[in-house]
């Protein structure tokens, strides 16, 4: 009996630790910028935090590249520069928008063609642990929004 209870507590944590969908988070006018060939994409959503509690954005994966980060572009002294980060702040109750021009995912390395209509799933990961999947509606080159 002892064992089974220990075996039962042990497969309880196990799942309380395991990922799950965000309730608090909505994305909203998600698409991402197709270029030509095996170039990166750039993905851009808005995200809204409708708890009480900040959260932030640690990651980003899709089944349809081999790789997604997230980015930042700036300019600085009138040079235009991207940068890899650790995390994006979300803050209770407020928005981030992944713009051009700012906080972007980086997609690399399709695994397939990606044509503009194409419908692509971004699932983000969230510093509480719980994951976040967004599909994203590929756009032209020359696209500047949804």
């Amino acid at each position: 009996m002892k064992t089974l209870f220990v075996a039962l507590t042990t497969l309880l944590a196990a799942g309380a630790v395991h990922a799950t969908d965000s309730t608090s988070v909505k994305a909203s006018g998600a698409w991402i910028r197709v270029l030509p060939g095996s170039l990166p994409a750039g993905g851009y959503v808005t995200l809204e935090n409708t708890s009480a509690t900040g959260i932030a954005v640690t990651g980003a994966k899709s089944a349809d590249y081999g790789d997604a980060m997230i980015h930042k572009s700036s300019t600085e002294t009138g040079m235009g520069r991207m940068e890899m980060v650790d995390k994006v702040p979300l803050p209770a109750n407020g928005k981030v928008a992944f713009a051009p021009g700012g906080y972007h995912v980086m997609l690399m390395q399709p695994k397939h063609p990606v044509n503009p209509g194409d419908k692509v799933v971004v699932t983000f990961t969230l510093s509480d642990g719980s994951t976040l999947p967004v599909t994203f509606e590929a756009k032209p080159a020359n696209a500047t929004g949804p």
